[in-house]
């Protein structure tokens, strides 16, 4: 079997890590565990090429114990109780990947192993786990979030490589690689072996290849998506449906796309049509209960609603204002008038006195009582 050669340059030791400063640098939280070999069950959460394999296989090689590595994609329940039942006695680390493809049925037979510490589970997911991963089983890992790598990160793995190209190639394999490490040894690693040299020219040739025009990785996968919101944020039902349609046909997640339609519900139609999120909601349920092929039909009808419906940023726009003034002013006394009173000590101090159920009065803390954040409906 040939090993990609992203596998081959796969780092062994933090040593020779690179990016996640803020998880394994000295004294930060995966830095400890490793150091201190401390055993508990995680979940990675972030963008592809950072480094979650690795960092999961040099925390299993560190605590000793037996290792064994599954994809959620085409892993079973069988796959699971097999490892489990491998020497019953001893703890055992699984890293599954891409755990967001594990159903909520193969979650809740994973669950009793890690409570029990039969498994010491590594998930690792480009979704937020708190949408993929099932509450139970959540509550019993950490949760690390993986950073994109930076362009001086991504350049310093590019140099690792021993590979000879000149400024502007490596300036521009940098930009093109999206701060995925593993699209920038693999897009290195093809245009090596299709040309004698390294050129940007050699580069760009090997990135058309067919077979990486829709990598998820890559940065159509984001152009297209951006192209979709953009489009019905611009009322264009046709443009939307025909990115949609690119989207369902290059294989994307369909509860990625009905994700983005419930934010963009909220984000860009908001109170001009508040009916708009039963709408996006009723589409990501759809999507989870009946899947592909049929809930393309499910995210189109979506798709037209959202595209023709009003638009209006006022309560998304007042939020962040509100924001921003949490973040300014810190935490501002609140009004006496609707403090929580559960005490008689409270109510002889003011705690909620003179609280009315409707008050006109103006509720906001007394340096900022000037403030309006929803001033467009």
């Amino acid at each position: 079997m040939i090993q990609p050669f992203a596998s081959k340059m796969r780092p062994e030791t933090l040593e020779d890590f690179i990016g996640q400063d803020h998880l394994v640098g000295p004294n930060k939280p995966l830095f400890n565990a490793i150091e201190q070999k401390c055993a508990f069950s995680f979940v990675l959460w972030g963008p592809p090429g950072v480094g979650k394999t690795t960092l999961a296989t040099i925390y299993a090689k560190t605590l000793g114990l037996r290792y064994f590595q599954l994809s959620a994609v085409s892993a079973s329940k069988d796959d699971i109780k097999k490892i489990v039942e491998a020497n019953k006695d001893e703890s055992k680390i699984l890293f599954l990947d891409e755990i967001h493809r594990f159903n909520k049925a193969q979650q809740d037979f994973l669950l009793p192993f890690v409570e029990s510490g039969e498994l010491i589970l590594i998930g690792a997911t480009t979704e937020n786990p708190s949408f993929e991963v099932i509450s139970p089983l959540l509550s019993r890992c950490q949760v690390f979030v993986l950073k994109e790598l930076t362009p001086d990160q991504i350049g310093t793995i590019i140099d690792r490589t021993g590979f000879q190209l000149d400024n502007d190639a490596k300036e521009w394999l940098i930009a093109a690689a999206n701060g995925d490490a593993r699209q920038a040894l693999g897009l290195l690693e093809k245009t090596a072996k299709l040309y004698k040299t390294i050129t940007v020219d050699h580069l760009k040739d090997t990135l058309q290849n067919n077979s990486l025009r829709y990598d998820k990785k890559a940065e159509e996968h984001y152009n297209t998506i951006s192209a979709f919101i953009k489009s019905m944020r611009a009322s264009q039902p046709d443009a939307a449906l025909y990115y949609l349609a690119r989207m369902v046909e290059a294989g994307e997640d369909p509860k990625f796309i009905a994700r983005r339609m419930v934010i963009f519900a909220s984000e860009d139609v908001g109170l001009a049509d508040p009916q708009a999120l039963h709408i996006a909601n009723a589409v990501f349920r759809a999507v989870e209960i009946i899947g592909y092929p049929e809930c393309a039909i499910n995210l189109a009808h979506g798709v037209c609603y959202l595209a023709k419906a009003p638009k209006t940023r006022a309560s998304y726009n007042a939020y962040f204002d509100a924001v921003d003034d949490v973040r300014k002013f810190g935490n501002l006394s609140i009004p006496l008038i609707i403090r929580n009173a559960p005490t008689k000590l409270m109510k002889n101090i003011g705690y909620g006195k003179d609280y009315t159920l409707y008050t006109k009065e103006n509720l906001l803390p007394d340096a900022i009582k000037h403030r309006s954040y929803l001033i467009d409906t």
